[in-house]
């Protein structure tokens, strides 16, 4: 019932940026906590950053200087800024939805920062 679709991954060189961006569909509410987390080959999938539906933010220590969460409630869309990237940003980017006690997550989007 519910969909999430990513866009936005890609190949980038170190200092550069990209924008996610995570549209969610069907049976969607208002209130709902969105975010992105990652998961790098041979590691565990990690929060990124989380945004509640009143705009409250959460960010890994890891990418709070440089990564800016948003939302866009009347869209169910939720965005992902992400700057001055590092090759340890390289991974598989995932939207999720918190809703009614259930995580929703997209398909990912491969993040891919050389060096």
């Amino acid at each position: 019932q519910v969909q999430l679709v990513e866009s936005g991954g890609g190949l980038v060189q170190a200092g550069g940026s990209l924008r996610l961006s995570c549209t969610a569909s069907g049976g969607i509410f208002n209130i709902n906590t969105m975010g992105w987390y990652r998961q790098a080959p041979g590691k565990q999938r990690e929060l990124v950053a989380a945004i509640t539906s009143g705009g409250g933010t959460n960010y890994a220590d890891s990418v709070k200087d440089r990564f800016t969460i948003s939302r866009d409630n009347g869209k169910n869309t939720v965005y992902l800024q992400m700057n001055s990237l590092k090759p340890e940003d390289t991974a598989v980017y995932y939207c999720n939805l918190f809703q009614s006690f259930i995580n929703y997550w997209g398909q990912g989007t491969q993040v891919t920062v050389s060096s």
